[in-house]
């Protein structure tokens, strides 16, 4: 049990290219929820199990801090779906921080990237993962997810 990859979940795509999701990464309300290492993520689950609060993704799993991080992750600001690139198009946002510079949280090891607007086929459901390459903590001070220039999904074609 162990993170060890950052990765966007298939369900996501199929979704999205069988017309079963209308995923509108630059307007939905896509959240970043911490975990930690206590789950295994796997990009091949359905898209029901890649749902926040679904199967790995469950909130008992979530690293919070009821105030400066709460429950069910923070909402990423200034989306961009971009595909201004040959052969790219990916996702990005500004980096995405606390409410402020009092947080308090141990052990975070990544990130459930999911989308709080839509409900079909199912409500939250996950788009990405991402790994932060270890255990992560900060107390009492500004915890903040810094996105590659890569973005935060990134599709070659």
């Amino acid at each position: 049990m162990a993170w060890s990859a950052s990765k966007i979940f298939r369900p996501f795509i199929a979704d999205a290219l069988g017309n079963v999701a209308a995923f509108d990464l630059d307007a939905d309300s896509i959240k970043a929820a911490l975990f930690s290492n206590s789950i295994t993520p796997n990009q091949d689950v359905t898209s029901a199990n890649s749902a926040f609060n679904a199967a790995v993704w469950a909130n008992t799993n979530e690293v919070s801090d009821t105030t400066h991080w709460p429950a069910g992750g923070v909402a990423l600001a200034n989306k961009v779906l971009n595909s201004a690139s040959a052969g790219i198009v990916f996702l990005d946002a500004d980096d995405t921080p606390s409410a402020d510079s009092s947080a308090t949280l141990a052990g975070v090891y990544g990130a459930l990237h999911y989308d709080a607007t839509l409900s079909t086929p199912v409500a939250n459901q996950g788009i990405c993962f991402n790994y932060f390459g270890g255990a992560q903590s900060v107390t009492a001070g500004l915890f903040t997810i810094v996105y590659s220039v890569n973005g935060i999904l990134r599709l070659t074609l």
